[in-house]
């Protein structure tokens, strides 16, 4: 069958040869694929910038679709979606000036987040009417089912199976 090729951007082999990784390459679907995943990575503030000088998709403000989807050329964020995007943004800049100012902004680990989160669930459970300890799982009445089982399946009795006196040794 030969070598084949898989491009990760588009999820997809073909037979490995020049002219079919040519053609692959150069390819509209995977440019667009390989835009799409290079997209996921980009910057807050350039995503914002762009998003702010397109004009909305009439056709994804009416139907909450659009044929074009992220090749569109128009905006598909909300005022909701840019207003977050804009908070992040300035928080990002914030948190970027005090470092330039040589103050100590811890980086975030694991562990502070942990703390952080377990912090925020007893707050939650303090402040819901829900009971601190949940319940054990019980199975309901009648499961699991007993049924019998034919003899070839059940277990051995204890001391083991009688042995009829025609197999005996001896």
């Amino acid at each position: 069958m030969g070598k084949r090729y898989f491009c990760d951007y588009c999820d997809r082999s073909f037979q490995d040869n020049l002219h079919n990784r040519k053609k692959h390459l150069n390819g509209v679907q995977h440019l667009r694929a390989k835009r799409v995943w290079y997209d996921l990575f980009r910057d807050a503030a350039a995503i914002l910038q762009e998003e702010q000088t397109k004009k909305p998709c009439r056709k994804f403000l009416q139907t909450g679709q659009c044929d074009f989807g992220s090749n569109c050329r128009f905006s598909h964020m909300t005022e909701q979606d840019l207003e977050k995007l804009s908070a992040q943004v300035q928080g990002e800049q914030r948190l970027k000036e005090l470092r330039q100012e040589g103050a100590d902004v811890p980086l975030g680990t694991i562990e502070d987040w942990l703390e952080k989160r377990a912090k925020r669930l007893s707050a939650a459970q303090s402040n819901s009417a829900l009971p601190e300890k949940p319940a054990p799982f019980q199975y309901p009445p009648g499961w699991p089912p007993v049924q019998d089982l034919p003899p070839s399946l059940q277990a051995p009795p204890p001391g083991g199976w009688p042995v009829p006196p025609n197999l005996q040794w001896g």
